[in-house]
């Protein structure tokens, strides 16, 4: 009896101090959970996770992951972390063309750099 006595003094300074909620944890250990046979996954479980327990438990849903999860909605399986999806979107900077009559700074200093023949020591 003086151990449950003594969690509950402790839990109960901790919700005084501001410290974490103690059905905090609960919650976030479910934020997940499979639809059909209710397994729960943490919160910081990533897509590709979801998606290999939708392969390997639920093989008929494969085609439709979202009757597990809804958080796979457009999720690609050939793209688990999404790299291509960014690449395809980052924009192409296009190189400027030197100004070669200009007097402004850049080619000023371009000028400054380009040197015929080798440094004397």
């Amino acid at each position: 009896m003086p151990l449950e006595s003594a969690t509950k003094k402790s839990l109960e300074k901790l919700t005084k101090n501001g410290g974490p909620h103690p059905t905090r944890p609960k919650k976030d250990s479910a934020a997940y959970m499979c639809k059909i046979c209710r397994q729960t996954f943490m919160v910081n479980a990533k897509a590709s996770l979801l998606y290999l327990h939708v392969t390997a438990k639920h093989d008929d849903k494969k085609d439709n992951p979202t009757e597990c999860f809804d958080s796979l909605a457009g999720f690609d399986p050939a793209d688990p972390d999404g790299k291509k999806a960014v690449c395809a979107k980052a924009p192409v900077k296009k190189k400027k063309a030197a100004n070669k009559g200009g007097d402004d700074l850049l080619s000023l200093l371009d000028a400054g750099l380009k040197t015929k023949g080798k440094k004397k020591k």
